[in-house]
């Protein structure tokens, strides 16, 4: 019996138009109904996933940053940060770098220094309010969770180059085409899997995830029922169980025929 359903976000369950399909607010209550917690897993912050489950934020629980951060029912379960000088050498190297742009996350809010004002628009649009503007690093108030690089010309051909730097110090992963992320050193999802699993009492065997890029991978391993949906990484697709273009169908599935 399945217990635990977790889905990434963007790429995963996602519209196009980056918002949560309008029939999943009333599948999750339909799932706690038959006693399954579903779980948002996304790179986002805390707060930005909260507002996009707007309906049902009090029903589900949190895999945030990452991995970095696991909340439930208004209880951290699971936190790691990074080394507060590490996360200073990886923004001053962003900063210097043409064409990048950072997000840096702390528990509370994002810190950001837009280079241009197309990425500005784009954060806002992503984002929302919940950031602060920076001028050095020196103004970062809280301690670091993730930093997130923007290159709007792709991440692939920067990967070498970024993880060549900072490999030895971060967690270095892609996290969608224009997108890559540095996280604490042993972090990723399936950190906030076994933090949920183990608070819980669910085993692997109860436990579902889906996902599509290389910071999926933790989660997926993390479960028996593992699903990759068709347009992700051929990486995630040999770590899962399954394929699927739908979460939503799955989730049908398992609410009709139970697993």
């Amino acid at each position: 019996m399945i217990r635990l359903i977790a889905s990434d976000l963007d790429g995963t369950l996602l519209g196009k138009d980056k918002k949560v399909p309008e029939e999943m607010f009333s599948l999750i209550g339909e799932l706690k109904k038959k006693g399954i917690l579903f779980a948002a897993s996304s790179g986002r912050q805390y707060a930005n996933i909260r507002r996009l489950f707007e309906p049902v934020k009090d029903e589900i629980a949190y895999i945030c940053e990452n991995g970095a951060l696991t909340v439930y029912q208004g209880k951290v379960l699971y936190k790691e940060t990074m080394e507060q000088e590490t996360a200073r050498e990886i923004v001053e190297a962003i900063w210097e770098k043409e064409g990048a742009e950072f997000t840096i996350s702390g528990e509370k809010q994002y810190y950001l220094h837009p280079k241009s004002e197309e990425y500005r628009y784009l954060i806002d649009e992503i984002v929302k309010p919940d950031y602060t503007l920076i001028d050095s690093f020196d103004q970062v108030t809280e301690p670091c969770l993730k930093i997130a690089v923007y290159e709007k010309e792709g991440i692939e051909k920067s990967f070498d180059y970024w993880y060549g730097r900072f490999g030895d110090k971060a967690l270095v992963v892609t996290s969608g085409f224009d997108w890559l992320d540095f996280a604490p050193r042993g972090v990723d999802k399936g950190n906030g899997i076994t933090a949920l699993q183990k608070e819980l009492g669910i085993s692997r065997g109860e436990s579902m995830a889906f996902g599509d890029e290389y910071n999926d991978i933790g989660m997926l391993e993390a479960v028996e029922h593992s699903y990759a949906m068709e347009t992700g990484k051929d990486k995630v697709k040999a770590v899962s169980r399954y394929t699927t273009s739908s979460v939503v169908s799955v989730l049908k599935q398992v609410l009709r025929e139970g697993a």
